[in-house]
């Protein structure tokens, strides 16, 4: 009888230790790294691999405009993502208030390939610290509907021609006040458009407002630029090489240019929240992105210029050609990079009465 009795204890605990044990391992939860990118950071076509290799799981929400993301960094929201991807607009602001962490280099071994005409710059340097790797970077061309334009516009004027009332679509941002400056000579030097006085801003605004009629609507995310081209409510825009190649990809006829009076650029970066509770497999996540072989799968999806011209060599020639990697000097003149906008409530409410007015 005492035999029976052990070994049914034995088997009661053993069941009881398994419970246990199951219990533990179903709390253990996957770690789910939570991004707020711009649209194509995040595509299953390298992010998959990063997962995989991590045990993880990467979650992510995507933002319309710079002024969408300091909304949410400054609302409180910080904590709720880990990596985000400022542009450089907004990349000093986020630098300067500590929403993002301080880098570590020594956690981002393929930091020391990134171009050093993007490391150089002080965007995302603040407090003796850098905040932020440079990513991608790229222009905000004119994008065209290739059977109504047989060539390439030549200028910026096009988007104001009163044959294309209503079928003109412009970005919800404050990119399209850039372009307006532009269009009125005030980017001499290109600096001044990041820097307009009250004089110039109010010229900008009375410009937009001579656009309205043509604008059938303003696009705030990628997909609804892409999308108002599919269903031919529209014929040119102001959009990101993104949106050509997923035409592209779609067989619709799409054409990009930058016209004779060039045009605004961006330099992406990758920050680690200051809120982040997940900081090493961010960093993981940071180097991961930044290497040549993931930069190359990312300008497959976005067409956009990485920021670590190793990608090169595992890109065809007429990939090279076609990111400008084989002349990027004389390209990067064709576009005024964003700057830090030190007045940017004062252009915000411009452009807010633009969108106001009817």
């Amino acid at each position: 009888m005492k035999k029976k009795m052990t070994r049914q204890s034995t088997v009661r605990l053993l069941s009881l230790l398994m419970a246990v044990l199951c219990l533990d391992s179903c709390s253990k939860k996957t770690p789910t790294l939570n991004l707020l990118v711009w649209e194509g950071y995040a595509d299953p076509s390298f992010i998959k691999t990063f997962e995989e290799q991590n045990h993880c799981k990467v979650s992510a929400s995507y933002m319309g405009s710079s002024d969408e993301l300091m909304a949410k960094l400054r609302g409180g929201s910080a904590g709720n993502y880990d990596v985000i991807s400022p542009s450089s607009d907004v990349a000093t602001s986020i630098a300067s208030a500590e929403l993002a962490a301080p880098i570590d280099l020594s956690k981002i071994p393929s930091y020391s390939q990134l171009s050093p005409q993007l490391t150089s710059l002080p965007l995302v340097r603040a407090n003796g610290h850098i905040y932020g790797v440079p990513f991608m970077w790229g222009p905000d061309p004119i994008i065209y509907d290739t059977t109504v334009f047989a060539q390439p516009p030549d200028s910026w004027d096009v988007l104001w021609d009163p044959k294309y009332r209503g079928k003109v679509s412009v970005w919800d941002d404050l990119s399209t006040v850039y372009m307006a400056a532009q269009v009125l000579g005030y980017d001499k030097p290109p600096s001044q458009l990041y820097n307009l006085s009250d004089e110039q801003l109010e010229a900008v605004k009375k410009k937009l407002l001579e656009l309205k009629p043509n604008v059938r609507k303003m696009w705030a995310t990628g997909g609804e630029l892409t999308n108002l081209f599919e269903s031919h409510e529209i014929v040119i825009a102001m959009g990101w090489p993104l949106n050509t190649a997923d035409l592209k990809k779609a067989n619709f006829p799409v054409g990009e240019t930058i016209p004779k009076e060039n045009t605004t650029g961006w330099i992406d970066h990758l920050m680690i929240t200051a809120g982040s509770e997940n900081k090493e497999l961010a960093y993981k996540f940071l180097e991961y992105m930044v290497e040549a072989k993931t930069q190359k799968l990312v300008t497959d999806k976005t067409h956009y210029v990485p920021a670590n011209p190793q990608a090169a060599q595992f890109m065809s020639p007429d990939e090279v050609k076609a990111l400008h990697l084989d002349d990027v000097e004389n390209y990067q003149k064709r576009l005024y990079f964003w700057q830090n906008v030190p007045r940017r409530a004062k252009y915000t409410e411009i452009w807010n009465d633009v969108k106001a007015a009817q």
